[in-house]
């Protein structure tokens, strides 16, 4: 029950693409996604030269003067190993700023008789976006141990730790638009095997470069669709 649900939520939201409305979105979020990686990399390369220096000390090496030589050339390969892990904060970011919108054009097309809705405060939603981030980045900064004593089920804790988290915030995006906090929370105990499982599913694919710019907009449509299919479930 709960896969087809979470696939046919997920073809639903693929098959929109071709809607000039959803595009325009999708293109705009892709054009953020890239920027929002090429900054964070960008941060991350700073901060490795500032640490770095003009020379650093290395074992057996011993004095070596080219390592800011090899940051910087080796910089666009670096952005491609750090979207791996960036992108989980990176599509918290850009599902906060998009998916109003692209829940609005899902709606649209696929459930026309609903009435609009009210958009959420920008305070309530930029305070929900930095908290949420801040769970987001101290949660993977505590499981940094738990890749270290398990590196061969890192990839998998990785997955299963953001595919919890996202599939929580996306899920409760979705929701407040149509029945407020406190019943999204509800809604969302209710199905929370199902809601982790599209999590981790949407988890899996931010790993894989280029294909990772895509899914923040589609995991939005998604999950627009997961609630209004889990909520009709229960009627």
């Amino acid at each position: 029950m709960a896969r087809h649900v979470i696939f046919s939520s997920f073809f639903a939201a693929l098959g929109q693409i071709g809607d000039p409305r959803f595009r325009r979105v999708l293109g705009l979020g892709i054009v953020l996604t890239i920027a929002l990686l090429i900054g964070a990399s960008a941060g991350f390369v700073w901060l490795l030269n500032t640490l770095a220096g003009e020379s650093a000390f290395l074992p057996i090496i011993g004095e070596v003067r080219w390592l800011n030589d090899l940051v910087s050339w080796g910089s666009i390969f670096l952005m491609f190993f750090l979207s791996i892990f960036l992108m989980v904060p990176v599509a918290s970011a850009i599902t906060s700023m998009f998916l109003d919108e692209v829940a609005q054009a899902v709606e649209d097309k696929h459930y026309p008789h609903l009435p609009r809705t009210t958009p959420v405060p920008f305070g309530d939603a930029l305070r929900d976006t930095v908290n949420f981030l801040g769970v987001l980045i101290g949660a993977n900064i505590l499981a940094l141990f738990a890749y270290v004593l398990l590196p061969f089920a890192a990839m998998f804790i990785f997955w299963g730790l953001n595919g919890f988290l996202l599939g929580r915030e996306y899920f409760m995006l979705a929701a407040m638009r149509r029945v407020g906090r406190d019943q999204a929370k509800i809604l969302r105990k209710q199905h929370i095997g199902t809601i982790w499982l599209a999590g981790t599913l949407m988890a899996m694919p931010l790993s894989i470069p280029f294909v990772n710019l895509f899914i923040p907009i589609l995991g939005a449509a998604t999950f627009t669709h997961l609630f209004h299919r889990l909520l009709s479930s229960r009627t």
